[in-house]
């Protein structure tokens, strides 16, 4: 008899107490009536609530859920990477536990890969519905931008939420890099992928971790994590800069040599230098964060450390 297939459920947390009872209502209903095993990996993040205490409270009482708990706040992008370190299923999928990533799309997901067409299959919102205008506009340049400058294949809209087959899942976590931006890998390692689009959902409880800024840094990592564009602008400014210094410089001396006339006007000199010195600081900012990543990189910190955990072969270090 052909042994039944596994699915693995990855759910980042970090204060998701009013959320989670929810979801995890949902999802079971949705996996009790799939035609295959499951298990449900919760990844608390460093909650500062009652998340904890409510993971442990369903493990006890449902032997399919798994929890894996930070000794700290390490953020979402090591949430994820512990959970695909963990994961013990045939097909992976990552959701986030405010109901904005539908369960009940899992069967449709289900479906499409078991046509074997496709390695995975991805989720993208074709709207931006209850999100502030100034942050939609933001989020489709990044989009746009990123694709343009990079290697990384990311669509505008998507979501984290996936369902993988074991073969796509093996290959993020050997891409163990510290400075992690999982659109960005998702889409770098390749293999056929099916969007499915849906129209976007609000959180049913409790509010969104990511503010602006947070958003913000989080999209220039990705640019940095996988582009080297930024670098070259740099350069590009610099050899600019040059030629033009050097067209200048010859204009003031064939003034000086033909009219006898010193260059005049103190103001348009300090422009000038301000400018020139406002080039080479941000020519030198972009050049510190390609260092600050590969300082860390070289650092060979752990992504993540588990405090505690009920999963019995679960990596503590990873």
């Amino acid at each position: 008899m052909e042994k039944q297939k596994l699915i693995t459920i990855i759910v980042p947390c970090y204060n998701e107490q009013e959320s989670l009872p929810i979801f995890y209502k949902e999802i079971t209903k949705v996996l009790k009536n799939a035609d295959y095993d499951y298990e449900l990996v919760f990844v608390n993040d460093g909650s500062k609530d009652k998340t904890l205490g409510i993971l442990k409270e369903i493990s006890q009482t449902d032997k399919h859920v798994y929890y894996l708990s930070f000794s700290r706040n390490f953020g979402k992008e090591a949430a994820m990477y512990a959970g695909f370190c963990n994961a013990h299923g045939d097909f992976v999928a990552v959701m986030d536990a405010d109901m904005q990533d539908p369960p009940a799309l899992l069967p449709q997901m289900l479906e499409i890969l078991q046509t074997g067409e496709y390695d995975s299959v991805a989720t993208r919102r074709v709207n931006r519905e209850g999100e502030p205008p100034v942050r939609s506009w933001f989020s489709r340049k990044f989009y746009h931008i990123i694709n343009k400058i990079s290697d990384a294949d990311i669509v505008d809209g998507a979501r984290d939420f996936r369902l993988m087959k074991r073969e796509m899942v093996d290959a993020i976590v050997s891409m163990s890099e510290y400075n992690r931006f999982s659109k960005g890998i998702f889409g770098w390692i390749g293999f056929r992928t099916y969007w499915l689009p849906y129209e976007n959902i609000e959180r049913v409880a409790g509010e969104t971790k990511w503010s602006f800024w947070k958003l913000f840094k989080y999209a220039m990592d990705g640019i940095i994590n996988f582009s080297q564009v930024p670098l070259s602008v740099a350069s590009w400014f610099g050899i600019i800069m040059t030629f033009c210094s050097f067209i200048l410089l010859l204009f003031i001396i064939v003034r000086k040599l033909v009219f006898g006339d010193p260059v005049a006007g103190w103001a348009s000199t300090v422009c000038v230098v301000i400018f020139i010195g406002g080039i080479q600081l941000f020519c030198l900012g972009i050049m510190g964060q390609y260092i600050a990543k590969t300082y860390m990189e070289t650092k060979k910190r752990p992504h993540y450390i588990l405090l505690e955990s009920n999963m019995e072969d679960a990596k503590y270090i990873r």
